[in-house]
């Protein structure tokens, strides 16, 4: 019969050793999937398809929404993706705004504005840049001052 150290030292490998005199501390490898840019760094909040808001929504971290919101919302320099089964009836001001679902309001964004094929804003756009798919809808006017929005953010 196996004693506990011989069925350790038979059945474990050692840990690989580590370098002499190291006074770097040990750093794991990032994971090999693809991580977002807002991810790694900014938190980030969803508002799920079955809420229903009215009212200021303000913040300062990224927001998803999925559902339904009626009021301003103010997210000073973060990130507002408005979902495919979102509607938005709102003024909207972030640093960048995506659209999948419904918009109805100008949207204020000092970095980018994209509009997704199956996307629609309703409203005035002022942006530093804009992007809109093929087969999005869009009605209102668009206002692009790179200089402007870049002054802004500094």
């Amino acid at each position: 019969m196996w004693s506990k150290q011989q069925t350790m030292t038979e059945t474990q490998t050692p840990p690989p050793a580590q370098p002499a005199a190291s006074n770097v501390p040990f750093t794991p490898p990032a994971p090999s999937a693809a991580r977002s840019v807002t991810s790694a760094s900014r938190s980030s909040a969803r508002l799920g398809s079955s809420l229903q808001i009215k009212g200021t929504i303000t913040g300062s971290e990224d927001l998803q929404i999925d559902g339904i919101v009626e009021g301003p919302i103010f997210l000073d320099g973060h990130a507002l993706t408005v979902g495919s089964t979102a509607l938005v009836n709102s003024e909207i001001h972030a640093g960048e705004v995506v659209v999948n679902g419904k918009a109805v309001g100008n949207v204020n964004a000092s970095g980018r504005v994209e509009i997704t094929k199956d996307g629609s804003i309703v409203g005035d756009i002022f942006c530093a840049r804009i992007s809109i798919e093929d087969g999005a809808h869009f009605k209102g006017r668009i206002e692009i001052d790179p200089a402007k929005y870049k002054a802004a953010t500094i």
